[in-house]
């Protein structure tokens, strides 16, 4: 049975659990929101039907819709700019308590924040696939050959106002005019280099996230609800070879049976608090 601290006790228990400790950080949708990129389990979030694997590549329409919205929902995504909770975990790697970073969010926020070992889980918005030569292109090089196909597109949803969704996604009602384009090369089917529900997420970086947890003393989790496995699988990892799991997050998780303390709070304030905290001893040298 976890511990439940409240957000506005002191961080004595956080330290006490943490000074001293190599810490290895799982990070998921919950840290980003603070960048203007909603998530989807968060309390007050809407209900959100992410695409599967299965549609994307079973329909076409899936798909024209997928890229119509993604069109207009990457550009925010790219121009998102990390929050104190990205700025203060990458500081902790800096003074040597963080080890590495997994990461369960394709916005590429911690490696702007200054993270130098990041593992990206579910990869990121920023490259895409083709799924039949394998060939990766940048998302921009994508956005110059959408944006021949469909001029004035993105202007005019813009223009329209658009609300931006999860995972460089953009809520638009009409896509049924979206052209597509294909592989460049093979003339295949693309796809973002984002591992979709339904999809698995490729083994050699499973195993290099388990050699991250592994190779800490303790696990830190911030901004889950590890709803899904691929990040609850890691929890339990850590609790299984007795390493201290702590959890920050607004709302209960699927691990917080398996933690040793769980944090209800945003990212932010607890993340920057605790870094000024384990930093001073570090200064005072």
């Amino acid at each position: 049975m976890s511990e439940h601290v409240r957000p506005e006790a002191d961080l004595n228990r956080l330290l006490e659990l943490l000074r001293g400790h190599r810490l290895a950080v799982l990070t998921g949708a919950g840290v980003s929101t603070d960048s203007g990129i909603p998530d989807y389990r968060g309390p007050g979030s809407p209900p959100r039907n992410p695409m599967t694997y299965q549609q994307f590549v079973g329909d076409s329409a899936f798909r024209q819709r997928y890229w119509a919205r993604n069109h207009i929902g990457w550009r925010a995504m790219d121009g998102a700019r990390p929050n104190s909770a990205h700025r203060a975990l990458a500081r902790l790697e800096s003074m040597g308590i963080v080890t590495g970073l997994i990461t369960q969010n394709v916005d590429l926020l911690h490696t702007k924040a200054g993270h130098r070992r990041v593992i990206d889980l579910h990869g990121t918005y920023a490259r895409v696939r083709c799924l039949g030569c394998e060939t990766l292109i940048s998302r921009m090089t994508l956005a110059e050959r959408l944006e021949a196909a469909n001029p004035g597109f993105a202007a005019d949803a813009r223009a329209s106002g658009v609300e931006v969704a999860p995972d460089a996604d953009a809520v638009i009602a009409d896509t049924g005019s979206f052209r597509m384009v294909d592989c460049a090369r093979c003339g295949g089917m693309l796809k973002p280099d984002i591992v979709y529900f339904g999809e698995s997420v490729p083994k050699d970086r499973v195993a290099a996230a388990f050699d991250l947890v592994d190779s800490a003393d303790a696990l830190l989790v911030v901004g889950s609800s590890l709803t899904v496995m691929s990040g609850l699988r890691f929890v339990r990892h850590a609790a299984k070879h007795a390493r201290p799991v702590v959890i920050i997050n607004r709302g209960r998780t699927r691990g917080d049976e398996l933690a040793t303390l769980t944090v209800d709070a945003g990212c932010g304030g607890v993340l920057a608090a605790l870094t000024d905290a384990l930093a001073a001893p570090v200064a005072a040298r």
